[in-house]
């Protein structure tokens, strides 16, 4: 199982970025995906997770209203689009799979994707 993280880099506050997460070796559809970040010297936090058929989402309150979460069962892609940046959004942000039903119990890490929001 692979999930690979792109989408990251140096944007002004205020800019945006959309992350991508391609899994591949797995289910896709039969995962909740989540987004989660982790600034230095502090834990990792969720920031967005989506159900298996995209229809139920949840989001830090730090983030609502600013970032929205996707997903594409048939590219095996989950997406999170950040917009309204600010500093505090700086971390490495990282894709997470979580099996459902039957499989629930695997669960899979990708390996993160650096965001640095800065002028």
């Amino acid at each position: 199982v692979q999930l690979v993280e792109s989408g990251g880099g140096l944007v002004q506050p205020g800019g945006s970025l959309r992350l991508s997460c391609a899994a591949s070796g797995l289910t896709f559809s039969m995962f909740a995906m989540s987004w989660y970040r982790q600034a230095p010297g502090k834990e990792r936090e969720l920031v967005a997770a989506i159900g298996s058929a995209a229809g139920s989402t949840t989001y830090a309150d730090s983030v609502k209203g600013r970032f929205t979460i996707s997903r594409d069962n048939a590219k095996n892609t989950v997406y999170l689009q950040m917009n309204s940046l600010k500093p505090e959004d700086t971390a490495v942000y990282y894709c997470r799979a979580q099996g459902l039903g039957v499989i629930r119990g695997l669960d899979y890490w990708g390996q993160g994707t650096q965001v640095t929001v800065s002028s």
